[in-house]
């Protein structure tokens, strides 16, 4: 590991001795090493300029990065760190959750086939729990679970139903990628791509975006794919009672 002194190493970071300095009493920087009465940095000590440098390069204010890299040694994530926590990873995803063991899973499902179970846990409705006795599933999406129970009594097989759930959910994929790149799209319109908020007022305009995004979204979606589903509706009954019909004819 190389060392150096103030001065080697402020040349070297392409920095003044009085900014390591400046950065050292505003917590920026570790204070280095003593060796007597001379102090001595490492690499650690460069990454760490190099790193104030290229967010200074890039328009951020030394408050600003000094928030930023405090945050990230108390160990917050960088959602955190730049206030965007909340909208960010908090799960957009608000199904019900519940425990069922296997057998009464199956039961419910009217499966005993361990392919089908499979597939549920593929597409992250379920999820076995380790070591459970008797063997035990985590059902992360009890309402779409119920939902497919109450098909099986009316007699659709859950095979049916997981080829259709995957069908949906690949075009839900693409929905959602679609959304969230206009998202992105409006921000490297406005900024660039790789943007992160400099100011109070950019971190909130950022997070009500992604806020007003979420939203957006669920609600387009939701009713547009209550319109779908009216249009197809009506034309697949008209066509199934021409079919009627013509059968009645014969």
């Amino acid at each position: 590991m190389t060392e150096y002194r103030i001065d080697d190493l402020a040349r070297a970071a392409g920095t003044t001795t009085r900014n390591v300095r400046g950065y050292q009493d505003r917590g920026l920087l570790p204070r280095p090493a003593r060796r007597g009465r001379i102090a001595i940095y490492t690499d650690a000590h460069l990454t760490r300029l190099q790193v104030i440098n290229n967010l200074l390069r890039r328009g951020f204010t030394i408050r600003h990065i000094s928030d930023f890299l405090l945050g990230i040694q108390r160990g917050d994530d960088l959602a955190d760190v730049l206030g965007l926590n909340e909208v960010v990873t908090e799960p957009w995803s608000t199904s019900t959750s519940t425990t069922m063991t296997a057998a009464d899973l199956k039961e419910l499902l009217n499966t005993a086939s361990p392919v089908q179970m499979e597939r549920l846990v593929e597409f992250g409705l379920i999820e076995p729990i380790v070591d459970a006795d008797p063997p035990a599933y985590q059902v992360n999406d009890a309402d779409t679970i119920f939902a497919y129970s109450r098909l099986v009594k009316l007699g659709i097989p859950l095979a049916n139903i997981s080829e259709i759930h995957g069908r949906v959910d690949a075009e839900m994929s693409g929905i959602a990628a679609t959304l969230i790149s206009s998202g992105r799209r409006a921000i490297t319109d406005q900024y660039s791509d790789g943007w992160l908020p400099q100011t109070d007022s950019e971190s909130d305009w950022a997070a009500e975006l992604l806020g007003e995004l979420r939203r957006a979204g669920m609600i387009s979606a939701h009713n547009m794919l209550n319109r779908a589903l009216d249009r197809d509706m009506a034309r697949q009954l008209s066509q199934y009672l021409e079919a009627s019909k013509n059968d009645g004819a014969e």
